[in-house]
């Protein structure tokens, strides 16, 4: 008997288009199961299907057979199939309603009215595989430390299936080794696990079935091999070398804490050189995103000082103005975020230099189909292209990317350090990027620096970041 399994489904939201069609899919108890494939091609629309997100949550027109566990879910309540299968969705944020990593995790196990010494067992068996500390609070955990969490929060449940979309977005390469090594082992115990990702150099190792989905429909990759060799070759840098510039920004003994309680930094010192790109790398909450903010000032310093040398007249101040945020792009890791506007059309012309750049911003990125949907109506790997393409119609003078390729397949990853090295070079800005990602990071990269446990340990160019990730 298999753990889900699709008989002849095709699915329709508006009973027209159809996102699947004919399609047939399998996943096996003692397997980790791999989906792949392009962005927006119906990978999220699967596991709304699987999950029952389709047809209790969602509307829209589904056919076919969809069995879970040997039985036919059509008809069943989301709540019945919950106890069967259990989700961790793409965006941790949508998830987690709880102040403490404990309670967050205890509140999954009472909706399955866990008594109260299992809970308790099982709160502390899967913080300690996600290597999570119960009294964290949740708002100060970064965003691989939130991906942990709603892992952990989801395997504490119990359900011998496991739906995981993109689980490995916002992981370092440390936690992004330790995830799957808890899901082989889950495997190994009996679990069927499905885990849909992007990131194929950090998941085939683990996996044991590879599913690709294109074209409306489903098929088995019987050559891993060749497919994991089409995706996951390093990106090529197109940027001329970098001679140098000025200090932009000249952070000297930067220093942040919350509330006194948890120090995120101490003691940065470095400059962010005019016209370069500089590239942030380090493992999961060492302070890459917090430091980011920093200079955005999005966030103050709680010591030390950030001097700039952008515009004489918006000075050294800590917090930034509508005027410095003309000049400064931010893009941060969630696109849901900055997404506001009623339309993508209205999002990319809301700061655009002109509609007319706004709709070349458009075309570049490939979101002209895009333009009359709603952002978040979107998929991630959608709302991801469309808010830095929001953010790159300004052409700000400086940008500042948060992980900006998460949730893009291969080709759109490609194309994506495409653009932001074409427009790097085209306006001369100065571009700071913080990635995860092996397959991109030289390729946007001029100055490098490491973190850790809130740090600078490191500095240097694409040597550094080829040590890091070879580590």
């Amino acid at each position: 008997m298999s753990a889900i399994e699709l008989k002849d489904v095709s699915f329709s939201y508006d009973g027209k288009t159809n996102i699947l069609e004919n399609t047939n899919f399998t996943a096996e108890y003692g397997e980790v199961t791999l989906l792949s494939g392009h962005s927006g091609e119906g990978k999220s629309t699967l596991m709304y299907i699987i999950s029952g997100i389709i047809p209790n949550v969602n509307d829209g027109k589904l056919a076919g057979d969809v069995l879970i566990a040997g039985e036919d879910i059509k008809g069943k309540k989301l709540g019945y199939i919950c106890r069967k299968v259990g989700v961790v969705l793409q965006n941790a944020d949508e998830q987690i309603i709880q102040k403490i990593v404990e309670d967050e995790v205890a509140f999954a196990c009472e909706n399955l009215a866990f008594p109260p010494d299992k809970m308790q067992e099982q709160i502390d068996i899967v913080c300690r595989l996600m290597k999570l500390e119960k009294h964290w609070k949740c708002r100060t955990l970064s965003g691989g430390q939130k991906q942990r969490l709603i892992t952990a929060s989801t395997l504490a449940m119990g359900q011998k299936i496991i739906i995981l979309d993109e689980p490995l977005a916002n992981l370092d390469k440390d936690g992004a080794a330790m995830l799957m090594g808890t899901l082989r082992s889950l495997a190994q115990a009996g679990y069927a696990v499905l885990v849909i990702e992007h990131r194929l150099d950090m998941v085939l190792p683990f996996v044991d079935t590879v599913w690709h989905i294109g074209d409306k429909t489903v098929r088995k990759v019987e050559d891993r091999a060749a497919y994991l060799k089409a995706q996951t070759a390093k990106i090529a840098d197109s940027c001329p070398e970098f001679k140098g510039g000025e200090p932009l920004f000249k952070l000297q003994n930067v220093a942040f804490s919350v509330k006194k309680e948890r120090d995120i930094l101490r003691d940065v010192t470095l400059d962010i050189p005019k016209g370069g790109r500089t590239v942030f790398l380090g493992e999961n909450g060492c302070g890459k995103t917090t430091l980011l903010r920093l200079i955005a000032r999005l966030y103050k310093p709680t010591g030390g000082s950030i001097e700039q040398t952008l515009d004489e007249k918006l000075g050294q101040k800590p917090r930034g103005s509508r005027a410095w945020y003309k000049k400064v792009g931010v893009v941060y890791q969630n696109p849901d975020y900055q997404l506001f506007m009623p339309t993508v059309k209205k999002e990319l012309e809301f700061g655009a230099v002109s509609p007319e750049y706004a709709m070349h911003i458009a075309e570049l990125f490939g979101i002209e189909h895009l333009l009359a949907r709603h952002p978040q109506s979107l998929s991630e790997g959608q709302k991801r292209r469309v808010s830095i393409a929001a953010v790159v119609a300004c052409r700000p003078q400086v940008l500042l990317l948060d992980e900006p390729t998460v949730g893009q397949d291969y080709e759109g990853l490609c194309r994506m350090v495409e653009i932001l090295n074409e427009l790097h070079e085209e306006t001369g800005n100065t571009m700071i990027t913080i990635t995860h990602d092996v397959r991109c990071a030289e390729a946007l990269c001029d100055r490098a620096y490491l973190l850790a446990d809130g740090t600078l340990q490191r500095s240097g160019g694409k040597e550094l970041v080829r040590e890091y990730f070879s580590a």
